[in-house]
């Protein structure tokens, strides 16, 4: 009841605009996003078709088998999971996110409740794909480690914000790279600090948004050469 009269308060007090689509935003809890495009943006909830490696949205229909796609044969990661497509809410979601070190109610239960459903569930650590040393810098805070914390506070995993950094600045991926293009800015731009802290563990990966998957796989490659066990990825948002 409390939580309904605040937010009806703070509707009054200082509206503030979908992100999306520029209505009111209702419920604190939604975030940048208002209601309605929450409703229209696709969360993954099973009763869809998804790559069984990369997450890769299929078909809006289930089958009874698993599924591939085989462009993320050669990547290194075990199998990634996302919240949702990135689209309407999510996108607005994982855009403010990169501004602002905080994520909404609504965007953190859907992320925690996307790694309960998945296969993940012998993750004995969590690390979030790093920022270059300049990029924190420019932004002041890294938007993976901000999911990561989240989940790993609920999950009670261990958190590893220390052991995997990004040793080379990179540009920002543009929409029109291809996947070739992003591989090649990434190769080579990560390191393991604390070998110990990897060897023997299976590592849940944490990042905003899932689009080739050429961040992740080398973040994978890394960690498995020295010595992790297995290697997920888990993401806000997928692209199609």
């Amino acid at each position: 009841m409390f939580s309904k009269i605040y937010d009806s308060f703070l509707t009054l007090a200082y509206p503030q605009g979908c992100q999306v689509c520029e209505n009111s935003v209702e419920n604190s809890s939604d975030g940048v996003a208002c209601a309605a495009c929450w409703k229209k943006t696709r969360i993954f909830s099973g009763a869809e078709t998804l790559c069984g490696k990369c997450g890769r949205f299929l078909q809006a229909k289930p089958t009874s088998f698993q599924t591939f796609c085989h462009e993320c044969d050669g990547q290194f990661y075990d199998s990634a999971s996302a919240v949702g497509v990135y689209e309407h809410a999510l996108a607005a979601s994982v855009l403010h996110l990169k501004h602002e070190s905080f994520a909404a109610k609504r965007l953190q239960k859907l992320f925690v409740s996307r790694f309960q459903l998945s296969p993940f569930q012998n993750t004995t650590k969590i690390i979030p794909v790093p920022l270059s040393k300049k990029r924190f810098l420019e932004r002041g805070f890294n938007q993976a480690a901000v999911l990561a914390r989240v989940l790993a506070k609920q999950t009670r995993i261990a958190l590893d914000e220390q052991t995997l950094v990004r040793e080379i600045h990179t540009p920002m991926h543009r929409a029109t790279m291809d996947s070739k293009a992003r591989e090649a800015i990434v190769k080579d731009a990560f390191e393991v600090k604390r070998q110990n802290f990897v060897k023997g563990e299976n590592i849940l990966l944490v990042d905003d948004v899932f689009t080739s998957g050429a961040t992740v796989s080398n973040c994978a490659k890394i960690l498995k050469d020295k010595g992790a066990e297995q290697v997920y990825v888990l993401t806000v948002a997928r692209a199609v």
